[in-house]
């Protein structure tokens, strides 16, 4: 049995409201693009996300093993890509790393395809 989907005409005049940003340009858009590429595996989300969640808004590297089927190693490397990116920060407390998210990255992220408020006439 196979559904179809409903689709909305969006090609009329006034329908959709433009971002509330201004263009990116081209360099921004390559930066971006390395940022939503290191977002685009779930395992370095679900790190995000992990690290953006714990009380104090830092986590231990010790902390971020646990939850996956995966090698510390592994995890590592997840880690250092989230780094590069600029999503996150660490910080080495004696044997550990404790990571941080740069919340200017998330706001960011979350404005990026914003748009603007609609006021009701």
């Amino acid at each position: 049995m196979s559904k179809s989907l409903a689709l909305e005409d969006v090609t009329t005049a006034g329908c959709c409201a433009p971002l509330s940003g201004p263009q990116l340009s081209e360099q921004e858009a390559a930066e971006l693009a390395k940022v939503f590429k290191a977002l685009a595996d779930p395992v370095r989300l679900r790190l995000l996300n992990l690290i953006a969640s714990q009380e104090g808004g830092e986590a231990c590297v010790c902390d971020l093993t646990g939850p996956f089927e995966l090698t510390a190693p592994t995890i590592s490397h997840h880690l250092k890509v989230l780094r590069q990116a600029g999503l996150i920060t660490g910080e080495r407390r004696g044997t550990w790393v404790y990571y941080r998210v740069i919340p200017e990255a998330l706001t960011r992220l979350s404005g990026l395809f914003a748009l603007p408020a609609f006021v009701d006439a």
